[in-house]
């Protein structure tokens, strides 16, 4: 059975500059706050950073005080097991249900059992319900 569960992400916009992922995660560390996800990437001089954490109100409090600027957006949050074919059998299961998968980010150690899959789609709380059925 697949774990799905509605999580806040923090998104922050930064000027595109060597070290903005140094200052984040300088922030998170020294309150103590552990990385679950994170995905990075820069577009016309800008560096759009997502950011999943144990602890969002906490981070989210951290990272203004850093002088970011924040916004949250919902995700869904999902452990997959790590075998062929499973997320497969996720985005077929979205995608009979039209429900269309806008943005999906995926983590799995070589050695891992478990993968960790973030993602935004069409209809999020209608997606968890399909999902947490498989």
């Amino acid at each position: 059975m697949i774990e799905a569960r509605l999580q806040q992400e923090i998104v922050l916009r930064s000027p595109d500059q060597v070290g903005v992922l140094a200052t984040i995660t300088r922030a998170l560390s020294e309150m103590g706050i552990n990385l679950l996800s994170v995905r990075l990437y820069s577009a016309d001089g800008e560096a759009v950073v997502h950011v999943l954490t144990t602890s969002q109100s906490y981070a989210s409090d951290a990272l203004r005080d850093a002088g970011f600027d924040i916004s949250e957006r919902d995700v869904v949050m999902m452990e997959l097991p790590h075998h062929p074919g499973f997320l497969r059998r996720a985005s077929e299961a979205l995608a009979r249900k039209d429900i269309s998968i806008n943005d999906l980010h995926v983590s799995v150690p070589e050695e891992g059992k478990v993968g960790v899959v973030v993602l935004t789609c069409s209809n999020n709380a209608h997606a968890i319900q399909i999902l947490r059925g498989y």
